[in-house]
């Protein structure tokens, strides 16, 4: 008896909402380079925005509206705008049947986000958080030592997203640094380690009320602790990564993973092929069992993998690359990182 190969699931048409800085260095080229994924266009509503995406991509069309791009055809989409806007514009896209990414901040609080997971849920649409950097290349190195038993047990996981920017400090479209550089912080810190038992933060707050510079520490429900620092005033970054462990530790200093450069340099993954993602090896890090380090080799970058994997999800052919239900976790403990820095002491989750 002979078998039929099988047929390809033709690609998943997909939107994308919003052309400010992510939805244009990130979002767009990663969509446009998955052969898993049809780019139909960006809806905004912006004639600058517009002009920019006939300039990148000659042919490639717009609309102004959720609805517009529903009835283009469309079966998902990605939203990119500023933090205020994602739980309308992701509730309404499922609203309209389309399956939906959302970048971080998922949500502003954690009540928000359970209400759009439950939306997903109730309409039995795909809904995946954009948590690109769980695909770092120093990120996933991290999470292959810990695995391979490198490091031993891990006692403290430190992160750190610092710049230094005090002119301008962190975007509003963002929400402030916690909820901006926090998001994709408090991401990895559970994924590597679980979920969290209680929570300490602290902030400083400039005059337009959003915070600057972060420092939020977790205790894990396993007894590890993370101490996560984001900021965009910090003139002496620490280390991008420092992993304690019983039997080593792991330092990598490296401030921007290597895939942020290529896409802003107009580089992607289908001009790259197999190189992407690469970090050149004097950006390695270390592993370390005293005074003396060992240079690691640093992983591939994946951000690549994301998109790919979320249009197998909408034909219904594996999980979404992020669940949903991860984004509920960070931000109850983002919430309580909130609470912490605002009032003071320690909260307990």
């Amino acid at each position: 008896m002979t078998t039929s190969p099988a047929v390809p699931s033709p690609p998943v048409r997909f939107g994308l909402v919003g052309y400010g800085f992510g939805g244009r260095w990130f979002h767009a080229p990663l969509i446009g380079a998955a052969p898993e994924c049809e780019f139909l266009g960006v809806v905004t509503s912006s004639d600058e925005r517009r002009a920019l995406v006939a300039e990148d991509s000659p042919g490639r069309g717009t609309f102004g509206s959720l609805e517009e791009l529903a009835a283009a055809g469309a079966e998902a989409v990605a939203i990119s705008t500023p933090a205020t806007t994602h739980s309308e514009l992701t509730d309404r896209a499922l609203e309209l049947g389309l399956a939906v990414v959302c970048d971080k901040p998922f949500a502003l609080d954690a009540a928000a986000a359970r209400s759009t997971v439950d939306l997903a849920r109730r309409l039995d649409l795909p809904l995946s958080p954009y948590q690109n950097r769980r695909w770092d290349s120093d990120f996933l190195t991290v999470r292959r030592l810990v695995a391979d038993g490198e490091l031993g047990e891990v006692v403290r996981f430190e992160s750190r997203f610092e710049r230094m920017a005090p002119g301008t400090g962190p975007g509003a479209s963002g929400g402030g640094t916690l909820l901006d550089f926090g998001s994709h912080l408090v991401d990895q810190a559970l994924v590597l380690l679980g979920p969290v038992a209680s929570v300490y933060a602290e902030w400083r707050l400039r005059e337009d009320g959003l915070d600057d510079d972060v420092f939020v520490s977790l205790t894990h429900a396993g007894g590890a602790r993370s101490h996560l620092w984001g900021s965009w005033s910090q003139s002496a970054p620490g280390p991008r990564y420092r992993v304690s462990g019983t039997a080593g530790g792991y330092v990598n200093r490296t401030l921007m993973d290597a895939q942020e450069e290529l896409l802003l340099d107009g580089r992607t993954p289908a001009s790259l092929g197999a190189d992407w993602g690469a970090e050149p090896a004097d950006r390695w890090g270390k592993v370390y069992r005293g005074a003396d380090g060992q240079t690691v080799p640093t992983e591939n970058g994946a951000w690549d993998s994301f998109y790919p994997a979320f249009a197998r999800a909408v034909r219904g052919l594996g999980p979404v690359p992020v669940e949903p239900e991860d984004a509920v976790a960070s931000m109850t403990v983002l919430d309580a990182a909130r609470r912490s820095a605002t009032d003071g002491g320690v909260v307990r989750l």
